[in-house]
C-alpha cells in the first residue's frame, strides 16, 4: 500500500503520478480503456494495455470532438484541445484519511454534444476536502458516441449503439478496479451528472449492463425528452452516412469518416440530446422503465431548477408557441393549464413555466414514485438561488445548470460566477456542497435524514417531500410537502399516455 502522502498509486494497468494542490492529491487524465479510433470506433470500449514504468497524471486529456463555441457558452468554459482518442478520467482525493472514502463520480451535461471532464466548475477540490474521492469522466460525444447504421449491426455479437453509455460503464468499472488505490471505497459510489450526464445516470440505473457498478445516484436537472428508438437511429445514421455519399456503407468505409467532420453538422444530421432505445445497453426506452419501477434498486437524489425553460428557448423553443399550439390543438385543456398556473399573465411566461415542468420538473415525480415502489428513499430537491449580483440578469429564477458550481464548490472557478460571487454567496455553496457530500456519505437504503442546514427528509411510504434550496431566488431552505403535486401528477399522466401509446 502507498503512502497517503505522496501523490504516486499503483493500478491494475501500472503506476501514476499525480500532483498535490493544497489538502488533495490529484491525478488528471487516467485512461480507462483503449483509444476508440480507427478499427475500435463505434465499438464497445476495450481493455487497456499495461504500461511500464510511471506514467505522469498531471494534464488533462483532450475532449470529445465538439463545438468550441457552443462549450464555451453553454458547456461551463473551454474544453481544450479535442481527440477521438479522448477515453480518460480525473481524480481528486485528500492527502491525508484514515479509512476508504465514499466515492463521487461525475457526468458532465452537455446534450451529449459539448462537454469535458475538465471544465472549471467541475473541478473536484472542494468536495474531496470534504473527504471524498471525486472522479470526473470524459466520454465520446455526438455521432461517436451514438451510432446505430445497420453495417455496424454484427460486430459485436449483441446490437450496440450507446456508445457513450458503455463509455461511462467502463469508467465505472475501472474505478470497481481501482479506486482502493486512490483512497476511495468500491462499496461506496455515488453516479451524478448534470442534464445529460443526469440523463445518462437515469440510463445506466435503466440498463442491465450496469448493475452493481454504483450505490447511489444524484441528477440534476435531467429531462423527459423520450429516448430514439433504434429504428429511427438506425434511418439517421444511413442518411448521415449518405451525407457523406456512402450509400450502402461498408464497416471500414464509416470508420474512415474524419472525427472532425461529424461535429460541424446541423439539423436532421445533428445528434439529438438522448440515447437510443432498444440496443444491449438500453433494451427498454429509460422513462418506460421508470415508470414500471424496474430500475436498478438504491438510494436517489433527484430535483431540477426554476428557469430551466432558458435553455429550451436558446435551442429554439417557442415558449409563448407552445402555448399557441395548445390552444390550436386542445390537448390538455388550456383552461386547465391555466387554473394549474394562477396569477401567470400571458403565453410567454406561462409557456416558460409549462415547458419547464414538463421537461424537467416531472420527471422528479416520476422517479419519486418508481422509488417508492421499489422500497428505495428518494430526496427531491428544487434550486432557486440566483448570486446577489445577478438578480436583475437571471429575474426568472435560476437558470439550467446554474446549481453545478453551488454543488462542486467552485463559484470562483467558474465563468462568470468568479466575476460577481460574494461571501454570501459561496456561504449558500458551502451548505449545497455539504447536503451533496451528506448523500455521498450517509445515503442508504434504511436512511430518512439527510442534514444540513435543515433536516431533509426522504419521500418515503406515499410522502411527497422536497428540500427548495433557495427561496425566489435568496438564500434559505425549506421542506415543503406535495410541491406543485397537481401540475406534475398531471405531467406524469400524459408522459405516461405517450409511453404506453409508443
Amino acid at each position: 500500500m502507498h503512502n497517503p502522502s505522496t501523490p504516486l498509486v499503483t493500478t491494475r494497468q501500472g503506476s501514476l503520478l499525480g500532483v498535490t494542490q493544497a489538502h488533495n492529491h490529484v491525478w488528471r487524465g487516467i485512461p480507462y480503456a483503449s483509444p476508440p479510433t480507427g478499427p475500435l470506433r463505434w465499438r464497445s470500449p476495450q481493455p487497456l494495455s499495461p504500461w511500464q514504468g510511471i506514467r505522469m497524471a498531471d494534464t488533462f486529456s483532450p475532449a470529445s470532438w465538439q463545438n468550441i463555441d457552443y462549450c464555451i457558452e453553454l458547456g461551463g468554459g473551454d474544453p481544450g484541445a479535442f481527440s477521438e482518442d479522448c477515453l480518460y478520467l480525473n481524480v481528486w482525493s485528500p492527502t491525508s484519511r484514515s479509512q476508504p472514502l465514499p466515492v463521487m463520480v461525475w457526468l458532465h451535461g452537455g446534450g451529449y454534444t459539448i462537454g469535458a471532464a475538465s471544465l472549471p466548475p467541475y473541478d473536484g477540490s472542494a468536495l474531496a476536502s470534504r473527504e471524498v474521492v471525486v472522479v470526473t469522466v470524459n466520454y465520446r460525444l455526438g455521432h461517436l458516441g451514438f451510432f446505430a447504421h445497420p453495417a455496424l449491426a454484427g460486430e459485436e455479437g449483441e446490437r450496440v449503439c450507446n456508445f457513450a453509455l458503455l463509455d461511462q460503464i467502463a469508467a465505472l468499472q475501472w474505478v470497481q478496479e481501482n479506486i482502493h488505490a486512490f483512497g476511495g471505497d468500491a462499496g461506496n459510489v455515488t453516479l451524478f451528472g448534470e442534464s445529460a450526464g443526469a440523463r445518462s445516470v437515469l440510463s445506466l440505473m435503466a440498463s442491465p449492463k450496469a448493475g452493481g457498478l454504483f450505490h447511489k445516484a444524484i441528477i440534476q436537472s435531467g429531462y423527459t425528452l423520450p429516448d430514439t428508438p433504434l429504428p429511427e437511429a438506425e434511418r439517421k445514421s444511413e442518411r448521415l452516412a449518405a451525407h457523406f455519399g456512402l450509400e450502402n456503407a461498408t464497416a471500414e468505409q464509416l470508420r474512415a469518416i474524419p472525427a472532425q467532420a461529424f461535429w460541424p453538422l446541423e439539423g436532421e444530421l445533428k445528434q439529438g440530446p438522448v440515447p437510443v432505445s432498444g440496443d444491449a445497453v438500453l433494451p427498454q426506452p429509460m422513462l418506460e422503465t421508470f415508470f414500471a419501477a424496474r430500475q436498478h434498486p438504491l438510494p436517489v437524489m433527484i430535483g431540477s431548477n426554476s428557469d430551466e425553460a432558458s435553455v429550451m428557448a436558446v435551442f429554439g423553443v417557442d415558449l409563448a408557441g407552445q402555448i399557441r399550439k395548445l390552444r390550436r390543438e386542445r390537448r390538455l385543456g388550456l383552461g386547465l393549464i391555466r387554473l394549474l398556473y394562477p396569477g401567470v399573465k400571458g403565453d410567454e411566461e406561462l409557456g416558460r413555466q409549462v415547458c419547464r415542468d414538463m421537461a424537467f420538473t416531472t420527471l422528479g415525480y416520476v422517479v419519486m414514485q418508481a422509488q417508492q415502489r421499489v422500497g428505495q428513499p428518494c430526496w427531491r430537491y428544487w434550486f432557486d438561488y440566483v448570486a446577489q449580483a445577478e438578480h436583475q440578469t437571471y429575474q426568472n429564477g435560476a437558470w439550467h445548470g446554474n446549481e453545478v458550481p453551488y454543488v462542486f464548490g467552485t463559484l470562483m472557478l467558474s465563468e462568470p460566477a468568479r466575476q460577481y460571487a460574494n461571501q454570501n454567496d459561496l456561504a449558500f455553496s458551502a451548505h449545497v456542497t455539504d447536503y451533496w457530500v451528506s448523500f455521498a456519505r450517509d445515503a442508504s437504503a434504511n436512511s430518512d435524514v439527510l442534514h444540513g442546514p435543515v433536516r431533509w427528509p426522504a419521500s418515503r411510504r406515499g410522502r411527497d417531500r422536497l428540500l427548495r434550496i433557495g427561496l425566489n431566488k435568496h438564500a434559505g431552505f425549506r421542506v415543503e410537502n406535495r410541491f406543485m403535486r397537481a401540475r406534475l401528477a398531471l405531467f406524469r399522466r400524459v408522459m405516461r399516455h405517450h409511453v404506453t401509446l409508443d
